[in-house]
């Protein structure tokens, strides 16, 4: 089977020469297994009440409900709760209710318990493997690339998957913003540019005010060092398929010459 190849841009956007993609671009695109390994990969923060909690006090023994008993709720006419004493004068106490979730100070009725919140769902190596090189793929498919971003309906794009020389990480912020811009056009820097937006509806409400979209990746080689806030930056050694598929395949990735040399050792 012949190897992909694409265009290697320089860092005006200009076609440099071409360069041959490693095997990982050319897998099958299983979308069923890349859904997997996100779902295993979704974390909740856990939070629940102290498991000690209404259960801090100093209450002594266990009150029992059976004659001839010292310290006998029986005969008392009293509900069978746990109480704990508050004071003591011979054989007479001073109860109160504790513990129970209708006593003043007491616990939660069914509270949220940690471990119903932590992810246990496993994947399989061989799984997360496909899944990894699923994701890039799709980030070397035009179609898939078209489908998610909604701008980009019935619009051809040049040189996918976008590779550059690795020359660029070497540019401070404002030169990279304005090289990047060269490399993939002015239709895909639009799609490129993070943005946060104030969300529709009642989930301002709710803790999640604002909505964020993917913006670009730019993936580097390992030991490349890119140093801005403006897009997302990942090492190969540190990619994931969280990475290359958030909010669905077909993110729009640059990668550079470094990194898909990199990337054809990691997955041969």
């Amino acid at each position: 089977m012949d190897r992909m190849k694409t265009k290697l841009l320089d860092i005006n956007g200009k076609t440099k020469g071409n360069i041959d993609l490693p095997k990982c671009f050319s897998k099958k695109i299983r979308e069923d297994i890349v859904i997997k390994v996100l779902e295993s990969k979704k974390t909740e923060q856990p939070y629940a009440p102290s498991p000690v909690a209404g259960k801090q006090h100093s209450a002594s023994g266990i009150l029992i409900h059976r004659r001839h008993v010292w310290k006998s709720q029986y005969g008392r006419g009293m509900s069978r709760i746990p109480r704990k004493i508050m004071s003591r004068r011979g054989t007479q106490f001073n109860w109160v209710g504790a513990e129970i979730p209708s006593a003043v100070g007491g616990r939660r009725a069914h509270p949220p318990k940690i471990i119903s919140k932590i992810n246990t769902k496993k994947v399989n190596k061989k799984e997360l493997k496909i899944a990894i090189e699923s994701a890039l793929s799709a980030s070397a498919d035009e179609k898939r690339i078209t489908k998610r971003y909604k701008r980009l309906k019935d619009k051809k794009i040049d040189n996918i998957p976008l590779v550059v020389e690795s020359k660029i990480s070497n540019l401070k912020t404002k030169n990279l913003i304005s090289s990047i811009k060269k490399i993939i056009g002015k239709e895909l820097f639009e799609v490129a540019l993070s943005k946060k937006n104030i969300r529709k509806g009642k989930g301002k409400l709710r803790g999640r005010k604002y909505k964020t979209n993917a913006g670009l990746l730019i993936v580097v080689g390992n030991n490349e060092k890119i140093r801005t806030k403006v897009f997302d930056i990942v090492e190969v050694k540190n990619l994931g398929v969280k990475d290359l598929s958030r909010g669905g395949l077909g993110r729009l990735v640059l990668y550079t010459e470094k990194a898909i040399k990199d990337l054809g050792e990691k997955y041969k």
